[in-house]
């Protein structure tokens, strides 16, 4: 099952945030992911968003997305963006072959 990484960013340096940006990308691409969304300027429409930028990447599954993140590639990415690139990231598996369907309401 597809799994996903929703990553939020705010540039605090833009040298490093141009530094980071390619090896973070080589390391995704290495370990089998891509970009499903990569938009510098969000719309938000409800709620309130702080970011301003978002990534949506996709890894064949959850091993292969958590192999990527532990991996030396993206440590180095991680290490170049220290304290400059703020990140905040969640994973998530996709929907089941099957498809999606809510719970029944109690």
């Amino acid at each position: 099952m597809p799994a996903y990484a929703i990553v939020t960013i705010d540039v605090l340096d833009e040298e490093a945030g141009l530094a980071y940006a390619p090896v973070a990308q080589e390391s995704i691409l290495a370990h089998g992911g891509r970009y499903l969304v990569a938009g510098p300027t969000p719309e938000p429409i409800e709620g309130t968003w702080n970011a301003s930028r978002l990534v949506v990447l996709e890894f064949p599954d959850m091993t292969r997305l958590r192999e990527w993140y532990d991996s030396p590639e993206y440590r180095e990415a991680r290490r170049i963006r220290e304290g400059k690139v703020r990140v905040s990231m969640l994973f998530t598996e996709g929907v089941p072959p099957e498809g999606f369907s809510l719970p029944a309401p109690a």
